[in-house]
């Protein structure tokens, strides 16, 4: 039994690891993105996989009872919860944005329904 714990423990630890290490990853790269969208969608996917491997770290480390569950429950919840925010923040910053332009192309609504339609 005690060497399905460590077995357990090092796995976890493991997984725990590679979030740390993806986390750091993630803000080294974010601080050399120059534009805020950019920085955007590179700091919601990295946050997204790491606590996705540091909570399942925790799972695995924990065992399977009740405590998992709610692992799992705030897990799920952080995969809604961050492309929302993320999403909204971007649109927010597309609207008052005055460079836009610079950055990316903007359509306007009979462009973009030309787009729709072929």
């Amino acid at each position: 039994m005690e060497t399905i714990n460590l077995i357990r423990h090092i796995f976890g630890c493991g997984f725990i690891t590679l979030g740390i290490i993806i986390f750091f990853i993630e803000i080294f790269c974010v601080s050399k993105l120059h534009y805020v969208l950019d920085r955007m969608h590179f700091a919601g996917t990295g946050d997204t996989l790491a606590f996705a491997f540091t909570i399942l770290g925790c799972i695995i480390i924990n065992g399977i009872d009740f405590s998992s569950l709610k692992l799992v429950l705030v897990l799920t919840f952080f995969w809604f919860a961050s492309p929302v925010s993320s999403h909204l923040i971007s649109r927010a910053v597309m609207k008052t944005d005055p460079k836009m332009e610079e950055h990316v192309k903007v359509y306007d609504e009979e462009e973009s329904k030309r787009f729709i339609e072929e």
